[in-house]
């Protein structure tokens, strides 16, 4: 039976590539590695391994069963099985999504996930080197560059030969671009599940709309993602492009500004009109920044996102949605904030959302319940104590961190129009600095 490991078993997974197998058919089997979520994997396995995908839609809710998973595996643990999962001659593909932060650690001998993909794909090196295709599905330029050469810095680093000739030979990175809005689950989602018939503990809402890009570049055999709706094309990084600022961007925007508004849900933000001008604004900001790939509309999909933005049934939290930015925003920016520099305008929407982020993480006493979750959250705390004033600590985090990078840290007038709407943010409040988006 061709199987698929799966790395990082939480919702997005289970709600997107997991769903996209089952539809395509075949005898695909997917083993799900979970890094350290004991209760999800326990729960699975009281469950016989289904589950309940709930695609809301308002006051419709559709529930689909999911058997598609058959094993479920605690890296926690037992990383030798995961190595062995992997080492397995039955897998053909390894599929990802440990999420932004989980690049960041790619220290070989450790129970990193992707130390123990560099210790499975090294024992396949050593038993003869099946082909494989190993597929990022996270938010990341490029990411399946990204994933091949963590891999490869991992071979350097340990002088594993073999590895390093096997990466060159027979493993594939194809490139992918992922996107369903997939919530946490809370007792409301447990509770819709039981109505539907299904005595679910771990089922995963989702929105409606799905969309998978992949580069068909696979070292072997995989699933057929394209009869279940996957768009298989050259172009990725265009779709991934689109994504990452029209939705990822926007996200973002309605997270912080959200936040910064009081709004628990990304639903009620894209609502409140002081928000939502902020998002149109960016996006009118991104749409002449975008690649247009066969069957792209803009309008359209700017359109359909409003749909998916204000899906209040869905319950997408604005502190779920920013978390992590520290890790997430020099994409959705620095590319963007480039194009308008060459042609010596400002992208003040995008201005904004840098001040946003930099208040809810540089002065978390705006926020009633404290700053969203992120690596770097003590530290740009720090930044804000030590710079009250606002200009000071936009040139402090953009001009001196690594947050951003050496792109903004030269960009002079986008620091200051970040500052002064930033001071806007802090002594006169959201609304008005929205309306200062406008001379």
């Amino acid at each position: 039976m061709p199987r698929i490991v799966h790395l990082g078993l939480g919702n997005f997974h289970r709600g997107h590539q997991a769903v996209y197998t089952q539809l395509a058919g075949g005898d695909w089997r997917i083993t799900g590695i979970a890094r350290s979520n004991r209760a999800l994997v326990e729960t699975l396995r009281r469950q016989e391994m289904r589950y309940t995908v709930l695609t809301i839609n308002g006051d419709h809710v559709d529930a689909q069963r999911v058997d598609v998973v058959d094993r479920a595996m605690l890296a926690a643990d037992d990383p030798a099985g995961v190595v062995d999962a992997i080492a397995s001659p039955e897998v053909a593909v390894v599929t990802l999504t440990i999420t932004e932060a989980g690049y960041q650690d790619d220290r070989p001998g450790d129970r990193s996930l992707l130390g123990l993909l560099a210790a499975g794909l090294s024992r396949r090196a050593g038993a003869g080197g099946l082909p494989i295709s190993v597929v990022s599905c996270d938010n990341l330029t490029d990411n399946g560059q990204v994933l091949s050469g963590v891999m490869r810095r991992i071979a350097a680093r340990t002088e594993d030969s073999a590895l390093a000739g096997y990466l060159d030979a027979r493993v594939a990175f194809p490139a992918t671009m992922v996107d369903r809005i997939v919530p946490a689950t809370t007792d409301r989602h447990r509770e819709l599940a039981r109505r539907a018939g299904y005595a679910d503990q771990v089922p995963v809402p989702a929105e409606p709309f799905r969309q998978w890009v992949l580069d068909d570049s696979f070292a072997a055999d995989r699933p057929s993602w394209h009869e279940a709706g996957a768009l298989v094309t050259p172009a990725v990084h265009d779709w991934e492009t689109i994504k990452v600022r029209l939705v990822n961007g926007s996200n973002s925007m309605l997270a912080y500004l959200g936040l910064l508004r009081g709004h628990a849900l990304i639903a009620a933000a894209f609502a409140d009109p002081v928000v939502r001008a902020a998002v149109d604004a960016l996006g009118d900001e991104y749409q002449p920044t975008l690649p247009a790939p066969d069957g792209f509309d803009a309008p359209a999909y700017r359109a359909a996102l409003a749909g998916r933005f204000g899906n209040a049934a869905l319950g997408h939290r604005t502190e779920q949605v920013g978390a992590d930015g520290s890790l997430k925003l020099r994409q959705r920016v620095v590319d963007t904030a480039s194009w308008y520099a060459r042609r010596s305008a400002l992208p003040s929407a995008l201005c904004l959302l840098t001040a946003a982020y930099l208040r809810c993480l540089c002065q978390p006493e705006a926020l009633a319940g404290g700053p969203p979750g992120d690596p770097r959250a003590a530290a740009l705390a720090e930044r804000g104590r030590r710079h009250p004033d606002e200009h000071e600590l936009v040139r402090a985090v953009l001009g001196e961190d690594e947050l951003f990078g050496a792109v903004l840290a030269a960009d002079t007038a986008f620091q200051e129009r970040t500052g002064d709407l930033l001071r806007v943010l802090a002594r006169s409040g959201p609304a008005a600095a929205v309306r200062a988006l406008t001379p």
